[in-house]
């Protein structure tokens, strides 16, 4: 059975996102109960963190348009482009990791799941490599095809 690069970056993508959403998501799960937040910075106006609202739907649409594309295209310089994407997420992810280890109070559930992250990360980095790699199917079968008439 051939391996299908495409779904496999798809699927991991995915869990990539639902893992991000998550970690949004945990880190909001006190305020349910009455407990407060770590603060990255504090904010009087929606306004006063307007760049980080627009870092993050970069950081969550770069991603969804990565499964878009990679669903509707083959190329070869897309594959090198999204490789390239998933590397700036691997790095982006342990610099996240390392930052939040000198955030006071450590929460540990959170380092875990950003570990997991990473490592989710670096499966995407290598399944994107191996698909990079290959030949684009129409330049193989071309090949094929001129090789069948030598």
């Amino acid at each position: 059975m051939a391996v299908n690069y495409r779904e496999r970056i798809i699927a991991i993508w995915t869990v990539f996102l639902l893992g991000t959403l998550f970690h949004t998501q945990l880190n909001l799960i006190p305020l349910f109960h009455g407990l407060p937040v770590v603060e990255s910075q504090k904010a009087t106006t929606i306004n006063d963190i307007s760049e980080i609202m627009w870092l993050m739907l970069g950081f969550f649409v770069l991603p969804m348009l990565a499964i878009i594309a990679t669903a509707f295209t083959d190329s070869k310089r897309y594959r090198i482009m999204h490789f390239g994407l998933t590397v700036f997420y691997s790095i982006m992810n342990l610099l996240h990791v390392i930052l939040d280890l000198f955030v006071q109070p450590l929460l540990w559930y959170q380092i875990a799941l950003m570990v997991l992250l990473f490592f989710v990360g670096l499966l995407l980095n290598i399944t994107a490599f191996k698909w990079m790699r290959l030949q684009n199917r129409a330049n193989k079968s071309q090949q094929q095809l001129e090789r069948s008439h030598f």
